[in-house]
């Protein structure tokens, strides 16, 4: 603990030397040009006349707080509900033994890799008013537009970053705390709910709050199966590109932000002060398994369903781009996937690929080098700089998306004054291409950002201090020294950030332009038209190219001179 101080004490007696000061100067300019500028847009767009109105009606207007209580209303459910499937995911893998561990654990990533609406189009050809299963086979109509579908959809897609976050907080579990409950006497049910849930309160209140800003913030998905149920996001996506409001559009947008911010700030003060899981290294023994029948039978029967919903949800997604229409005319066609491959469909493919391959390592490295100058460098101005850098996650995709297009798109630009306007102007000579790769960096870096710091703060300074001894620079020795160590955390980063930016729809839909073709934004058009045939063709090509690119860069990135528990850093990308 002494050296430690000291440590800590030469720190902050070390003055900070060139290259460290170029390099926390360009980061905060990158971060000010990526999220701050966007931001400013969206309030000076706000203040205008039409944004004032709509501000000044939104607690006297009742179709505006309609609105507000139905944004609330759904991220509360789906944080309920998707964080419960997070918990029982993670603790039937943690607390049960059975077979097929590895393959529960691949479908309860599925989501991430796949399209924001790949489910909820799934789910309408299942389970709604004609669906395969609900009308075909039990004879019944649902109506899954509004409200309940969206909650379903929602709770699916969502729910793997909280049972990442919920995994790694069981497996940190000391064992050794149920042991010394039951040496008393404790039942384990008893230890479950007077110990085991205790300890967990921080991963319940992280996960829920941010699947809350999931879920209030989420675009596709209201416009897919939101029917008549307008949430903030859908309202700011009408005014800009139903109405023309830009004003209007910009004031909903603030009016999302708000909570987005206020529940992400909770969660940071929550992070720093509840630590309730202490873990002083590798916990002693191994945790306690559920052996009681009932209990297992009960545990797994629930993942089970929840997992054949999820492969039978998938399974439409793939068959339905192999049919003519799904659950119509099931005859073999591949219509599909030659309209898909040929034409629009190829430049969506190929564009989106190539932009996401641009942002992934410009935002791994961005993330790394704000980490490390948060852990390493800074002697003052770390929290600012952490939350800077975490911007681009707490934002919702909507908000950055108007905000982009009010910066970028605009002649005015900022304060009256062209600001590269051919960013992503209609008849640009990128044609959109640069500030899209912009939203993908920005929404992407805050992962690689929390992996970086994570790893960081487990390497001992003195490994830094004795580079610096023998005449290394900080550049020097965050190249030679740090990046090696933490390589880990940069495979986390880069997986997330092209995973991310493959499957991301809010932020983007607002600046595409009829020369640069998105996937994303092509599947929505799909869906819109009802030819569902192409979108699933779109959606597996989609999958099959993030899964493919993902484990190149595990071939590549991954040293298999680092132990691979250090992978596991990756469970906290998306959730601090």
């Amino acid at each position: 603990m002494r050296r430690s101080g000291w440590s800590l004490l030469r720190r902050r007696e070390t003055p900070l030397d060139l290259p460290t000061r170029i390099a926390v100067a360009l980061v905060v300019l990158v971060l000010g040009l990526l999220i701050v500028l966007p931001l400013i847009n969206i309030l000076s767009s706000a203040a205008s006349a039409d944004g004032l109105k709509v501000f000044a009606s939104m607690f006297t207007s009742g179709v505006n707080l309609q609105i507000v209580q139905n944004t609330v209303v759904l991220g509360v459910l789906v944080g309920v509900i998707g964080t419960a499937i997070g918990f029982l995911f993670a603790y039937v893998q943690v607390r049960l033994d059975f077979r097929g561990k590895k393959l529960l654990h691949l479908l309860a990533l599925l989501p991430i890799v796949s399209p924001p609406f790949a489910v909820a189009t799934a789910v309408i050809t299942l389970f709604g008013r004609s669906g395969i299963v609900s009308h075909e086979l039990l004879g019944l109509s649902p109506t899954l537009y509004g409200l309940p579908g969206l909650t379903i959809v929602l709770s699916l897609s969502f729910f793997p970053a909280a049972y990442m976050n919920m995994l790694g907080l069981l497996r940190s579990l000391d064992p050794s705390l149920d042991e010394a409950a039951a040496s008393i006497g404790a039942s384990k049910w008893r230890i479950f709910r007077t110990v085991t849930l205790p300890m967990l309160v921080p991963g319940f209140a992280s996960s829920f709050l941010l699947l809350f800003v999931e879920a209030i913030a989420d675009l596709a998905n209201p416009l897919v199966i939101g029917g008549d149920f307008t949430v903030l996001s859908s309202r700011a996506y009408i005014a800009i590109t139903g109405e023309y409001n830009v004003g209007a559009g910009a004031a909903y947008s603030i009016v999302l932000l708000l909570p987005a911010l206020a529940v992400f700030l909770v969660q940071r003060y929550w992070a720093g002060r509840k630590n309730v899981v202490s873990v002083t290294g590798k916990p002693a023994g191994r945790p306690d398994t559920v052996t009681f029948l009932p209990a297992r039978i009960l545990l797994l029967t629930g993942v089970g369903l929840i997992a054949l919903l999820i492969v039978t949800i998938y399974a439409t997604v793939v068959l339905g781009g192999f049919v003519k229409i799904l659950g119509i005319n099931n005859a073999f066609d591949l219509s599909h996937y030659r309209y898909v491959l040929s034409g629009i469909g190829s430049d969506a493919m190929i564009t989106t690929t190539t932009l996401a391959l641009i942002a992934t390592p410009i935002a791994g490295v961005l993330g790394l080098v704000v980490a490390w100058l948060i852990v390493r460098k800074l002697r003052s101005g770390q929290g600012a700089l952490d939350f800077l850098g975490m911007l681009g996650l707490a934002v919702p995709g909507t908000v950055l998306g108007i905000g982009y297009a009010l910066t970028f798109n605009s002649p005015l630009g900022f304060g009256n004054v062209a600001l590269l306007p051919a960013l992503a102007g209609g008849g640009a000579v990128f044609g959109g291409a640069v500030a899209i790769v912009m939203v993908y960096v920005i929404r992407s870096s805050p992962s690689g950002q929390r992996a970086g710091v994570a790893s960081l703060q487990q390497i001992d300074m003195a490994i830094d201090e004795a580079s610096a001894s023998l005449g290394a620079s900080g550049m020097t020795t965050f190249r030679k020294v740090t990046l090696p160590l933490i390589r880990p955390a940069l495979l986390a980063g880069l997986t997330y950030a092209f995973a991310r930016s493959m499957t991301t729809l809010s932020p983007i839909i607002f600046i595409t332009t009829p020369q640069t073709k998105i996937m994303t934004s092509q599947i929505l058009s799909e869906v819109d038209a009802g030819r569902f045939g192409n979108a699933f063709a779109y959606c597996t090509i989609l999958i099959v190219i993030v899964m493919s690119v993902i484990g190149l860069l595990n071939l590549f990135v991954r040293d298999s001179s680092v132990p691979r528990g250090a992978a596991g850093l990756s469970s906290s990308t998306t959730l601090e």
